[in-house]
């Protein structure tokens, strides 16, 4: 406590204690009153610009003429509790300037709101949390703290699912976060108590900054009208007479390369590729191009597909439908026996594909089935042969090739009652090894092309060593654990380094320039060198696109890895739910070593490590099991392996 400049009035020592004890009590109930009177910020007004500082008997005779002891302590205590106006330096008080009280009265603001959100908010988050843990019902939204307590609740806990590790108001969302548990995933289970975002919400398309959906497009309308009015024009390439023929999923809309294969005449095949060609029509730098750069890729989730470019573009001028006209980029290559291949030529044409067929039927067709893919059966033969052809001689060249069965999850139903289904999608090996050949090849003819020539371009490189052991197709889970041990995943590079994994020593991916922007980006370039007979990019503008965009392919890895991960956990949850004790799931022991086991789940293609005693001592590599599993968790992507039995 401090002893205040302002004293009175004296009273005689002839009081009793009780006399004393009124006095006291009456003073202070007047000055009590007498202070809810006193407007504080009206002295001020009066007295800022004329003085720097006053005592509290000055400021009370601006309010009466002759204030007695109570006024002027009424006025004192009224300009204390002014903080954002007054600072009290004895006996005097500071008048703050304007500036000065605008930045206090914002910080005493924010101070308040701070206490009312601590003090509103952490009892509702507490809430919440109980409600995303079972130990509640979820309550209801109307319940929430009224703005703008919740309004600032909604804005904390959104900003912490984009961006888990931002440090904006981090010491805010502590203290109202207080006692809640240290859960990473904290933000998107409250936000889902709350009825914020809907359940199984996509919070890796979140952080990516990712929008889903078609809304995107519609900012972008008139320069994808003009870029299809241009696609058809006058501006087209010369026709090619090449018949050419497309396999895709039966649902594919967006067809970005399609072939055509003769029998060479001296032996081996004469092969061209014909890519969808938007790099002819794009503006760089342009307002679409700038949206289609951040989307990188297009995604493709059980939930849906969402098109890196607009779905007028994506699946409608730029699209190798059958029987339209389209500009493409031609590739043409011989490819020998022995599956080496030549140099490839390039150039710009306008083709018009006799059909768009798919995986299935191309398979029927090579064993004989008349169907759609019939009357193309002969030149399906040869590609086969050759896509055959090539797999061989890139094994030779060391090409680690892991060959699992597709898998296919449906989802039934919306939100929480959505049921999650997942089984083999259709095999079809050879009409899909046959598509997967011709871009290959086609991907790896680019950069043989711009190495001879020293264009700059974007490369996928996994410059690693290889055991010669490695080099082969892989099928079984102990396989393909041990060859992909060391494995470090492909890079984009501006640098023609070796891809080990495919077995070749440069590869430069274009084959998919709807669907990809670094493909889009590496057409641009060979068009504008085939126009001009220079690049369209130096070397150091394609490190800064490389930079720009591996920056935005890594977020667009990690929802393309852990969406579909959620998924098939949430399947695996579903099914243990549905059959209880019963639900056991088939096991294949992938690694294993003095402590730990590694299995494969084939059913879903997800690896579990669990304790090597679950197994016994004898488990070994390939040997398979039945488990059980418990506390599994989509959000999370684990689960337990809680028994195990050998087969």
């Amino acid at each position: 406590s401090r002893l205040l400049p302002w004293s009175g009035p004296a009273y005689g020592a002839a009081r009793s204690r009780e006399e004393i004890t009124d006095i006291l009590a009456g003073h202070r109930e007047r000055r009590a009153a007498l202070a809810a009177q006193v407007d504080a910020v009206g002295l001020w007004e009066m007295a800022q610009g004329e003085m720097r500082s006053a005592s509290a008997a000055w400021f009370a005779e601006l309010l009466e003429d002759a204030p007695d002891a109570d006024a002027v302590a009424a006025c004192g205590r009224a300009l204390l509790a002014c903080k954002s106006h007054f600072k009290f330096q004895p006996p005097l008080f500071e008048i703050y300037d304007a500036q000065t009280v605008e930045v206090r009265r914002a910080a005493e603001e924010a101070a308040r709101q701070r206490e009312a959100l601590v003090a509103g908010g952490a009892a509702w988050l507490r809430t919440l949390c109980d409600a995303a843990q079972g130990r509640r019902q979820r309550p209801d939204p109307a319940d929430a703290p009224p703005d703008p307590v919740g309004d600032r609740l909604r804005h904390m806990i959104m900003a912490r699912i984009t961006d888990p590790e931002s440090t904006d108001e981090e010491g805010l969302w502590k203290q109202v976060s207080k006692g809640l548990p240290d859960d990473p995933f904290l933000p998107l289970l409250l936000a889902q108590a709350w009825g914020l975002v809907p359940a199984h919400y996509d919070l890796w398309l979140d952080r990516a900054g990712f929008e889903s959906g078609t809304a995107w497009e519609g900012r972008h309308a008139g320069e994808c009208a003009a870029i299809a009015d241009s696609v058809g024009s006058e501006r087209m390439p010369p026709i090619s007479e090449e018949q050419f023929i497309s396999i895709d999923s039966p649902a594919t809309r967006d067809i970005d390369d399609a072939f055509h294969i003769e029998g060479a005449p001296g032996g081996g095949w004469d092969v061209t590729v014909a890519l969808a060609c938007p790099a002819l029509f794009w503006d760089f730098g342009g307002a679409l191009d700038t949206a289609v750069a951040w989307r990188g890729t297009s995604l493709y989730l059980p939930e849906g597909v969402s098109h890196m470019m607009p779905g007028s573009l994506s699946e409608g001028a730029f699209s190798l439908f059958a029987g339209k006209r389209r500009p493409a980029v031609l590739v043409r290559l011989h490819v020998a026996e022995d599956g080496s291949a030549g140099e490839g030529a390039f150039s710009v044409g306008t083709v018009c594909l006799a059909a768009n067929l798919d995986y299935a039927g191309c398979e029927e067709a090579l064993d004989g089935a008349e169907n759609r893919a019939a009357p193309y059966a002969g030149e399906l033969r040869l590609a086969h042969a050759m896509s055959q052809a090539r797999l061989d001689w890139r094994v030779r060249q060391g090409a680690v090739i892991i060959d699992k069965p597709e898998l296919e999850i449906s989802l039934e139903g919306e939100g929480e009652d959505t049921v999650v289904h997942v089984g083999e999608a259709p095999q079809a090996p050879r009409a899909m090894l046959l598509v997967s050949e011709l871009m290959i090849l086609a991907n790896a003819a680019l950069a043989q092309w711009a190495v001879a020539r020293d264009v700059p371009l974007l490369y996928r490189t996994q410059d690693i060593a290889v055991p010669r052991e490695s080099a082969g197709v892989w099928r079984n889970a102990a396989d393909i654990a041990r060859v992909v041990r060391g494995f470090a995943a492909a890079s984009l590079d501006t640098q023609p380094k070796p891809h080990a994994g495919i077995g070749l020593p440069a590869y430069a991916p274009f084959s998919s320039p709807i669907r990809r922007y670094a493909d889009l980006v590496n057409e641009a370039q060979l068009l504008h060198v085939l126009e001009t007979g220079a690049p369209r990019w130096s070397a150091p503008e394609m490190e800064g696109i490389r930079s720009r965009l591996a920056l935005r392919l890594d977020a667009m890895g990690q929802v393309q890895r852990f969406r579909p991960r959620y998924w098939k956990y949430l399947y695996m949850q579903q099914q243990s739910a549905l059959h209880g004790g019963e639900c056991i799931w088939k096991a294949e022991i992938a690694e294993e070593n003095d402590s730990w086991v590694s299995v494969n789940l084939p059913e879903v293609q997800v690896i579990l490590r669990a304790r090597k005693q679950i197994f016994g001592e004898k488990a070994h590599p390939g040997q398979e099991f039945m488990v059980r599993l418990a506390r599994i968790s989509p959000l999370r992507v684990e689960a337990f392996i809680a028994e195990a039995c050998a087969v």
